[in-house]
């Protein structure tokens, strides 16, 4: 496989960008969701610009060198939360793309979005809550934060498109 210098340079910069997000969330507690969120926009770049497999391998990358150095380590497993739920769902908007039937794309593209957010968060609300809570979570209470994480999908999968489409759009220029 043929990797150009600029490639490899410009994602270089970017996994620089996600250690220093990573570590921004553990120096500002009060935005820590935020800068983890914006570390994770950088998983869709890579996917944008040269496709899934390449965007996995810079998540991959990434994870390693964010546990590496950066100092809270379940940021860091946030971190690849955010990129796994991303890769999967450029997946998903290839092979939905690809389909020949034009009924229903947005509705099929939506109900997968969720699922995929799903299959990550449920376990983690399940079997592991100290990732995201400090306390104990359960009956009701899980039940809330579980829609509660429906309204976070939505709100992050509506900021990562604007970010994509009007942020990214204006950067791509100066940085390929």
């Amino acid at each position: 496989m043929h990797v150009s210098a600029k490639k490899i340079a410009v994602a270089g910069l970017l996994a620089a960008f996600t250690v220093v997000m990573l570590i921004l969330s553990s120096t500002i507690e009060t935005s820590s969701l935020f800068f983890i969120a914006a570390a994770s926009f950088c998983v869709g770049i890579a996917i944008r610009e040269w496709g899934v497999g390449f965007g996995f391998g810079f998540l991959a990358a990434s994870v390693v060198l964010n546990f590496l150095l950066a100092p809270n380590k379940l940021y860091c497993i946030t971190f690849a939360g955010m990129g796994i739920y991303l890769v999967l769902s450029e997946w998903l908007w290839e092979k939905i793309a690809s389909m020949e039937a034009m009924n229903g794309r947005v509705m099929k593209l939506w109900i997968g979005k969720y699922v995929i957010f799903n299959l990550i968060y449920i376990p983690v609300l399940c079997f592991i809550p100290s990732l995201i809570f400090t306390k104990e979570v359960t009956g009701v209470l899980a039940v809330v934060f579980w829609g509660a994480g429906q309204i976070a999908l939505w709100v992050y999968d509506k900021a990562y498109l604007y970010f994509q489409g009007c942020i990214w759009g204006k950067l791509r220029g100066k940085l390929l």
